[in-house]
């Protein structure tokens, strides 16, 4: 264990349990931190906030607070992580839940992002959302022309590099898949934060995630 503050290993046990850091002063709560240790395990193993509230007794909310904040330490990491990197290849991917592929309508809730293979990890670069244009391109009453273009650019309209058809990409967006299932639906304005969640589990082992992720709060 390390202060927080000041990155030293040593302390005092004090009479009411907390630790004391012998350099800086500062004041832990040993229960405190394994709290956080244990949520952190349950992050790491793949567990959803409501199936760690559960197996460490915790509350919901306390939990999704921190799962909240480990999301977003994982985007920032993957951002720093991959700038100055070399691409390897890259290719472009579509994802609409499965429950809205057959209303026509549900087409523009679509999201749209690059998937980048580099040192034998994935980086994914989320590009603008349509959604927002939706009522102005519907507007003048040629929806169906719209749903038909828009479906043909999802099928053909694709920005590729890949050197061959099974590759670390495609691995990955058949992870992802199976991965953001779990959360059945993401809001929009999430999307980012789940979709960096994915890419920081695929590139690393559980132990990895910990460590990481740990350094990181």
């Amino acid at each position: 264990m390390k202060c927080k503050y000041c990155e030293n290993e040593t302390f005092y046990t004090l009479k009411n349990g907390y630790l004391k850091c012998k350099v800086c002063k500062r004041k832990f709560s040993p229960k405190k931190i394994e709290k956080e240790l244990n949520i952190l395990e349950c992050f790491c193993k793949g567990l959803n906030a409501l199936e760690c509230s559960n197996k460490t007794s915790l509350n919901y909310l306390t939990v999704k607070k921190r799962y909240d904040l480990f999301r977003k330490k994982i985007a920032l990491f993957c951002e720093e992580n991959f700038q100055g990197k070399e691409v390897i290849e890259y290719d472009e991917y579509i994802y609409l839940e499965k429950s809205k592929k057959k209303e026509q309508s549900k087409i523009f809730d679509a999201v749209d992002f690059l998937t980048f293979h580099y040192e034998n990890k994935i980086y994914n670069l989320l590009l603008p959302s349509l959604n927002k244009y939706k009522n102005e391109l519907l507007s003048d009453g040629i929806d169906q022309a719209y749903y038909k273009e828009f479906s043909n650019f999802m099928m053909f309209n694709k920005i590729s590099k890949l050197q061959k058809r099974e590759n670390l990409i495609v691995k990955f967006w058949n992870f992802f898949e199976n991965e953001i299932v779990k959360y059945k639906g993401v809001k929009r304005e999430n999307f980012f934060y789940y979709l960096k969640e994915c890419e920081f589990r695929f590139n690393y082992d559980e132990k990895s995630r910990f460590e990481i992720i740990k350094g990181l709060i």
